[in-house]
């Protein structure tokens, strides 16, 4: 019995990308005949819309600013079976996309990573790589699973890993809260390399270097907080223990010597420490509960969704 290709639509956030969305539109057509473009354009103030449409693609406008706004809008309104996302900024090889579509149908899988390898040596901006690698090792070791490229902003994604993902993320911490939701939730997922190059002229980074790297930061460690609040209380628990030990040593040591508390200020403070400590440890098992119940409910609506189909014919 031979069924219908599955559909496949890829999502391109846009903001002020005139000088390069039309080339990304025409190369997606190109890479995979069939493919739905869907350009959003995210309250641009050139010709992104315009350009985009006379490529071929279906426009959309998020007025909302931040890309983690337009994944969320784009993710609930568009309906496919494989989902692409990609930047409208014409830095990623699209001419690579047929082998990500391949091998999210080969496992199949939920999520293909494309990994960045520069084709050109300035593709990355001074301190990006560096910071990169430093988010990959710190959240990969905290989630038990390796990663090479998190903030990434070029996948392939299943239908049902796109309807199970909540989407939170405002700006450009989305890349890391789909990583960590394709980690916590221990989708099937796959890393390909694919290339990576400068910016056309004319078109410029929205990424702001310090700004957006703190607030990435801020996503892991609130992540982290959320999905691993055992480990997170329990760090608390520890300082807080460690700082209540330090404060309250010389009142027991007096104690010890005259059988007397002459810092009793001292003594109160180093038991309320010690006691903030318990309550951190016991708030990291309350919320340890609750994070078993929230990812049972999480995995019952990933399934409630089919599998990747692998073609026609399958």
């Amino acid at each position: 019995m031979t069924t219908s290709a599955p559909s496949i639509a890829a999502i391109v956030p846009c903001y002020n990308e005139e000088a390069a969305v039309g080339q990304v539109v025409t190369d997606l057509r190109n890479a995979v005949p069939g493919i739905s473009v869907y350009v959003y354009d995210n309250n641009s103030s050139d010709a992104t819309a315009r350009v985009a449409a006379e490529a071929g693609a279906i426009v959309r406008t998020e007025l909302t600013k931040g890309k983690g706004n337009v994944v969320r809008r784009a993710f609930a309104d568009v309906d496919a079976d494989i989902y692409v996302l990609i930047d409208g900024d014409d830095t990623y090889a699209v001419d690579d996309l047929p082998q990500m579509i391949a091998a999210l149908q080969s496992g199949p899988y939920d999520h293909v990573l494309g990994v960045r390898r520069q084709t050109t040596t300035t593709a990355y901006r001074p301190g990006h790589e560096l910071g990169n690698r430093g988010f990959n090792w710190f959240v990969g070791n905290v989630f038990k699973s390796p990663v090479n490229d998190m903030l990434s902003g070029y996948r392939v994604f299943s239908r049902r890993f796109v309807k199970s993902f909540p989407a939170l993320s405002r700006e450009f911490e989305i890349e890391t809260e789909l990583t960590v939701h394709a980690m916590s939730l221990r989708v099937p997922q796959i890393e390909v390399p694919v290339g990576f190059k400068d910016r056309p002229a004319g078109s410029e980074s929205k990424l702001r270097t310090y700004h957006d790297g703190f607030r990435i930061l801020s996503l892991i460690v609130g992540l982290i907080r959320h999905e691993r609040p055992m480990m997170f209380y329990g760090i608390v628990g520890a300082i807080l223990a460690l700082l209540g030990l330090i404060v309250g040593i010389p009142v027991i040591v007096d104690f010890a010597q005259t059988g007397l508390v002459p810092r009793f200020p001292t003594a109160i403070l180093a038991m309320g420490i010690v006691l903030l400590a318990f309550m951190s440890w016991t708030i990291g098992l309350i919320l340890d509960g609750v994070l078993k119940a929230r990812r049972e409910l999480s995995r019952l609506n990933y399934l409630g969704h089919d599998a990747p189909r692998v073609g026609p014919g399958a």
